[in-house]
């Protein structure tokens, strides 16, 4: 069974920048769930496209605004779908 794999690639430490990034089957669903840009969602836009938009927390209140970009398998650095979120660094964010 696949799943799909967060990580904080930015380190636990408060930054001017932090750099979320996600791998496996379902990365673009959880992409939308979590990133919320003005108008299509990240998924309907060509890959590898960096689009502003908003990050949300689990009940859909935005905690940040920031940048994500989609990164469609096997094309990618792990061969699965891959994104990165790209907010600001720090570890409430």
């Amino acid at each position: 069974m696949s799943h799909v794999i967060a990580a904080v690639s930015t380190g636990n430490q408060i930054s001017a920048i932090g750099i979320l990034r996600l791998t496996g089957p379902d990365t673009a669903k959880i992409l939308d769930t979590v990133f919320r840009p003005k108008g299509r969602p990240v998924s309907l836009r060509p890959q590898r496209a960096m689009v502003l938009g908003d990050v949300l927390d689990r009940t859909g209140a935005v905690i940040d605004n920031g940048l994500a970009v989609l990164f469609r398998g096997p094309n990618s650095y792990t061969g699965e779908d891959c994104a990165e979120i790209h907010c600001h660094g720090a570890p409430v964010v």
